[in-house]
């Protein structure tokens, strides 16, 4: 039996009782549909790393894309003189940093800002993924998707999409208040994406928007640079930090498949050296399992597990003065200012490396304080308690809660 251990990222969650993999735009509506008419819990699952699952067994069906086609159904090469815009389609179930790179070796600008990502394109737009200097959203032409409660498909415009800070109108169908689920769309939102389009630039050079990358790179922000040696950069900054996946994931036979076999060496290449690289290539090329690798457990996480904060301004104001501060929009639309999660987890005296016990299998990565990390054997109910610790904490010193960023299942973080 399957279970979420096996197909996230942080590998903590139960069994499934029913676990689907669709090849085909018909079959992941029909997994969809007939899950819906047995009034089964659904969760369709994309690369599983912003998800925390409880360790209970989970009574539905888990549903996870197995279509990772990539087309362009424009000219890839720009018309002289022309507009340079290039449309791009992925299938929901394409693993996202293929996609980026396949936009990048066919001299796309757009979303390379957003390399080494883990999850799926359905997923990307779900939580309108961001980092250095660019969102998902600002790229998307329409997503394709399935509307559990019309029966129908329907194409979203960014418009219709809600595009926000790490949030969409997709993932908001999931919830009646932050990290409190809502009673008939979870943990699978209303629209499930089938497939997503892009609006990309053909550029071989893209902005550096981010100050982190710019000094990486030995440049300023805003000058441009080869969207090639962007996406190399934001792979180096976010391995120094621990925030990649670990790509030995790919070896097991749960996830086997799900990553371009290319993308998987060099991912294995970077991460652990040439000789685990060909060690885990066979004799026809693509990656197999056993092979001797000491896990990173810093990459055993669910990414950044807590969102910035996105306060009024009589909030902030009882901040610390050396406290990071950035204009925002809240919720209604008014202004807001938005401050440091991982700051104010530092400053609440939850240091790189924190644990609740000695003995604790879960704890702050030592890389960086926004990541919960799985250290080797912890549960979700491991995971659960140093969230609650972290929450509890920085609530006390700065009357914050801090809201989690993954989608949890089985259990309660508010």
């Amino acid at each position: 039996m399957t279970t979420f251990a096996e197909l996230t990222t942080i590998g903590v969650g139960g069994p499934i009782a029913r676990f689907i993999e669709p090849t085909t735009r018909v079959g992941v509506i029909e997994a969809i549909e007939e899950a819906d008419a047995k009034g089964l819990p659904l969760c369709v699952i994309g690369g599983g790393s912003n998800m925390l699952v409880s360790d209970a067994p989970f009574p539905g069906v888990v549903v996870r894309d197995a279509r990772r086609a990539i087309t362009v159904p424009d000219e890839a090469a720009p018309v002289e003189g022309g507009d340079r815009t290039v449309h791009v389609n992925a299938e929901a179930g394409c693993n996202w940093d293929d996609f980026v790179a396949f936009t990048v070796q066919m001299g796309l600008e757009g979303v390379e800002g957003l390399s080494g990502i883990p999850g799926t394109v359905g997923a990307s737009v779900v939580q309108n993924i961001g980092a250095y200097g660019q969102e998902v959203g600002a790229s998307v032409e329409s997503v394709e998707a399935w509307d559990r409660r019309d029966k129908r498909t329907v194409e979203l415009t960014p418009e219709d999409l809600k595009f926000g800070y790490r949030s969409s109108a997709l993932k908001s169908s999931m919830y009646a208040a932050p990290a409190t689920p809502a009673g008939e769309f979870f943990p699978t939102p209303r629209y499930v994406v089938l497939s997503v389009t892009f609006a990309l630039r053909h550029s071989a050079t893209g902005t550096v928007g981010y100050g982190q990358l710019a000094k990486a790179l030995g440049v300023e922000v805003g000058d441009r640079m080869e969207t090639r040696a962007i996406r190399n950069a934001v792979l180096k900054v976010r391995a120094s930090k621990g925030m990649l996946e670990d790509a030995a994931r790919y070896l097991g036979p749960a996830m086997a498949g799900t990553k371009r076999d290319d993308q998987v060496r060099i991912a294995l290449r970077a991460q652990y050296g040439e000789a685990v690289a060909a060690a885990a290539s066979d004799a026809a090329g693509g990656p197999s399992s056993p092979v001797d690798i000491t896990p990173d457990f810093d990459r055993h996480s669910c990414g950044s597990f807590f969102m910035n904060p996105i306060l009024t301004a009589e909030q902030a104001a009882r901040l610390p003065e050396d406290a990071p501060r950035f204009d925002a929009v809240l919720p209604d639309g008014t202004p807001g200012v938005k401050t440091s999660a991982a700051w104010l987890i530092d400053h609440a005296g939850f240091h790189k490396g924190f644990k609740t016990s000695e003995d604790a299998t879960a704890g702050l990565s030592t890389m960086h304080t926004l990541a919960l990390t799985n250290r080797g054997g912890a549960s979700a109910a491991d995971v659960a308690e140093l969230a609650r610790a972290v929450q509890d904490g920085v609530e006390a010193a700065y009357g914050v809660r801090l809201v989690p960023e993954p989608v949890v299942v089985g259990m309660d973080l508010r």
